[in-house]
């Protein structure tokens, strides 16, 4: 039988390596359960207002959280939010936070790097300038500076960390494309008359993408933190949205209960606080194995 195409090979054996790592099965089964959450959240919890479905229902004005009850199985927050529903929804606003961040940054990233790396000179010189002086500012800062700027809100926290995170983008790929171009293969492309976006396309990008993937997926997560929070002190999204950022917001005074009994509201912050942290850790095993799977050092070990 004749043998499969070495890409169809090369690929089998990436698959094999990912999902011979019992982490990367637990990161992908904790991104599964979440996936289902977000899909199916109008049936999970179906929404008391459809023409607004991210805002939390609330019974009642108290500020003191209520436990759970058979109304509400995971209790209320301050301001008698329906911490279930909050969860539930906040999947949601996750996933939102992550695509629209990762996707608009690795989007500039690869493009601006890809330019600076495959043309060099004077191209090359202004675009790295430019991403050294945005690294010159930390990046909680700038984005905190930027939403700020722009008015407090969800949309802006992501509009504020897309305009951040891309240059990590940037430098990552213009380091795979350096190492590329002066390839023989390249060089054969040039010489037979292929052209530049062509050769980018189809010869250089398919091979230097890999980096890229993995800090992709690592980011996922990362965002999500750093939009809690950018939630948590006040700048994100609108009192009973639900995002757990704001969740934990509505915590802040009940993380820690009275003195006789300190774990009193401790539903309040458990629920957000461990949404977070699935969250995060799903993205980050998976972006790990996909590096052990990508990594030339430790690819055929």
């Amino acid at each position: 039988m004749p043998s499969s195409h070495p890409r169809i090979r090369e690929l089998k054996f990436t698959l094999y390596r990912i999902f011979r790592n019992p982490t990367a099965i637990l990161g992908f089964g904790l991104l599964f359960f979440f996936i289902t959450v977000a899909v199916f959240a109008p049936q999970i919890a179906p929404p008391k207002n459809p023409h607004n479905a991210y805002m939390i229902p609330h019974k009642g004005y108290s500020p003191t959280p209520k436990a759970p009850d058979e109304d509400f199985i995971f209790g209320r927050t301050s301001g008698q939010y329906d911490i279930f529903y909050g969860v539930v929804w906040g999947t949601r606003t996750a996933f939102r936070i992550g695509f629209f961040v990762v996707g608009f940054a690795s989007l500039v990233g690869v493009t601006l790097g890809s330019i600076a790396g495959y043309y060099g000179g004077l191209l090359d010189e202004v675009i790295m300038r430019i991403v050294d002086t945005v690294f010159a500012i930390p990046t909680l800062v700038l984005a905190m500076a930027i939403v700020v700027a722009f008015g407090r809100g969800l949309d802006n926290i992501m509009i504020a960390l897309a305009l951040v995170v891309w240059r990590n983008y940037v430098r990552v790929m213009r380091s795979g494309i350096l190492t590329l171009r002066d390839q023989e293969f390249v060089q054969a492309a040039k010489i037979m008359g292929v052209s530049d976006l062509k050769i980018l396309m189809r010869h250089v990008l398919p091979n230097a993408i890999y980096p890229v993937l993995v800090i992709a997926f690592m980011d996922m997560g990362s965002m999500v933190i750093t939009a809690s929070f950018m939630s948590f002190v006040g700048l994100g999204a609108p009192k009973g949205y639900a995002d757990w950022g704001q969740m934990v917001a509505l915590a802040r005074n009940y993380i820690v209960g009275p003195p006789e009994d300190p774990l009193r509201f401790w539903y309040t912050i458990f629920y957000p606080g461990i949404c977070i942290i699935l969250f995060v850790l799903a993205w980050n095993l998976i972006g790990d194995a996909l590096r052990d799977a990508f990594d030339p050092k430790l690819r055929r070990r």
